[in-house]
Protein backbone atom coordinates (compact mmCIF):
# COMPACT_ATOMS: atom_id res chain seq x y z
CA UNK A 1 0.00 0.00 0.00
CA UNK A 2 2.89 2.19 0.64
CA UNK A 3 4.28 1.71 -2.55
CA UNK A 4 0.78 3.54 -4.32
CA UNK A 5 1.11 6.74 -1.83
CA UNK A 6 4.66 6.87 -3.37
CA UNK A 7 3.64 6.40 -6.73
CA UNK A 8 0.86 8.88 -6.70
CA UNK A 9 3.03 11.35 -4.74
CA UNK A 10 5.69 11.35 -7.36
CA UNK A 11 2.73 11.92 -9.98
CA UNK A 12 1.65 15.01 -7.83
CA UNK A 13 5.34 16.01 -8.08
CA UNK A 14 5.37 15.42 -11.53
CA UNK A 15 1.72 17.69 -12.72
CA UNK A 16 4.62 20.37 -11.24
CA UNK A 17 6.96 19.43 -14.29
CA UNK A 18 4.14 19.91 -16.39
CA UNK A 19 3.18 23.32 -14.79
CA UNK A 20 6.52 24.15 -15.35
CA UNK A 21 6.88 23.31 -18.88
CA UNK A 22 3.81 25.04 -20.01
CA UNK A 23 4.85 28.04 -18.39
CA UNK A 24 7.62 27.98 -20.08
CA UNK A 25 5.34 27.70 -23.49
CA UNK A 26 3.35 31.06 -22.06
CA UNK A 27 6.42 32.40 -21.12
CA UNK A 28 9.32 31.99 -22.97
CA UNK A 29 12.11 32.34 -20.18
CA UNK A 30 15.87 31.22 -20.73
CA UNK A 31 15.29 28.41 -17.42
CA UNK A 32 14.48 25.13 -18.13
CA UNK A 33 11.10 24.24 -18.03
CA UNK A 34 12.02 21.12 -15.42
CA UNK A 35 13.55 24.45 -12.80
CA UNK A 36 10.14 26.30 -13.39
CA UNK A 37 8.16 23.38 -12.07
CA UNK A 38 10.62 23.13 -9.27
CA UNK A 39 9.60 26.97 -7.93
CA UNK A 40 6.40 26.47 -8.48
CA UNK A 41 6.09 23.59 -6.27
CA UNK A 42 8.65 25.27 -3.64
CA UNK A 43 6.24 28.42 -3.58
CA UNK A 44 3.29 26.18 -2.93
CA UNK A 45 4.84 24.88 -0.29
CA UNK A 46 5.99 28.24 1.13
CA UNK A 47 2.54 29.28 0.87
CA UNK A 48 1.29 26.01 2.25
CA UNK A 49 -0.91 25.46 -1.01
CA UNK A 50 0.14 21.89 -0.55
CA UNK A 51 1.48 19.71 2.42
CA UNK A 52 4.47 18.62 2.49
CA UNK A 53 3.25 15.35 3.19
CA UNK A 54 1.73 14.94 0.08
CA UNK A 55 4.74 14.86 -1.34
CA UNK A 56 7.47 13.69 1.03
CA UNK A 57 7.65 10.15 0.12
CA UNK A 58 7.47 10.55 -3.46
CA UNK A 59 10.71 12.96 -3.08
CA UNK A 60 12.66 10.92 -0.66
CA UNK A 61 12.30 7.59 -2.99
CA UNK A 62 13.45 9.71 -6.16
CA UNK A 63 16.32 11.20 -3.80
CA UNK A 64 17.00 7.78 -2.98
CA UNK A 65 16.91 6.40 -6.37
CA UNK A 66 18.60 9.91 -8.14
CA UNK A 67 22.06 7.79 -9.32
CA UNK A 68 19.83 5.83 -11.39
CA UNK A 69 18.90 8.81 -13.33
CA UNK A 70 22.69 9.39 -14.44
CA UNK A 71 24.25 6.42 -15.10
CA UNK A 72 22.90 6.50 -18.70
CA UNK A 73 24.17 9.83 -19.60
CA UNK A 74 27.87 8.86 -17.73
CA UNK A 75 27.98 5.61 -20.23
CA UNK A 76 27.31 7.88 -23.14
CA UNK A 77 29.88 10.15 -22.37
CA UNK A 78 32.54 7.33 -22.33
CA UNK A 79 31.53 6.84 -26.18
CA UNK A 80 33.03 10.65 -26.89
CA UNK A 81 36.58 10.44 -26.93
CA UNK A 82 37.09 14.15 -27.46
CA UNK A 83 36.10 14.23 -23.34
CA UNK A 84 39.49 13.23 -22.60
CA UNK A 85 41.05 15.15 -24.36
CA UNK A 86 43.54 18.53 -23.39
CA UNK A 87 40.06 20.27 -24.02
CA UNK A 88 38.16 17.13 -21.23
CA UNK A 89 40.67 18.24 -18.60
CA UNK A 90 38.82 21.69 -18.15
CA UNK A 91 35.58 20.03 -18.50
CA UNK A 92 36.47 17.69 -15.48
CA UNK A 93 37.71 20.52 -13.63
CA UNK A 94 34.50 22.67 -13.91
CA UNK A 95 32.40 19.67 -13.52
CA UNK A 96 34.21 19.39 -10.10
CA UNK A 97 34.09 22.58 -9.33
CA UNK A 98 30.11 22.91 -9.74
CA UNK A 99 29.88 19.34 -8.11
CA UNK A 100 31.31 20.88 -4.77
CA UNK A 101 29.35 24.05 -5.19
CA UNK A 102 25.99 21.92 -5.35
CA UNK A 103 27.18 19.53 -2.51
CA UNK A 104 28.13 23.05 -0.69
CA UNK A 105 24.74 24.21 -1.24
CA UNK A 106 22.78 20.96 -0.60
CA UNK A 107 24.48 20.99 2.87
CA UNK A 108 23.32 24.37 3.76
CA UNK A 109 20.19 23.69 2.53
CA UNK A 110 19.68 20.89 4.26
CA UNK A 111 21.28 22.24 7.71
CA UNK A 112 18.59 25.23 7.68
CA UNK A 113 16.26 22.64 7.04
CA UNK A 114 17.26 20.36 9.89
CA UNK A 115 17.13 23.40 12.02
CA UNK A 116 13.66 24.79 11.28
CA UNK A 117 12.10 21.45 11.92
CA UNK A 118 13.68 21.27 15.23
CA UNK A 119 12.53 24.26 15.96
CA UNK A 120 9.48 23.26 14.81
CA UNK A 121 9.37 20.08 17.10
CA UNK A 122 9.25 17.17 14.40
Amino acid sequence: MKIIGVILQIGFLHVFLFLGIALKYFIPLPIPSSMLGLFLLFVALCCNIIKLEWVEQGAKWLMAELLLFFIPSAVGIVNYQQIFSLQGIGIVFLILISTMIVMGVTALTAEKVSAKRKEEGH
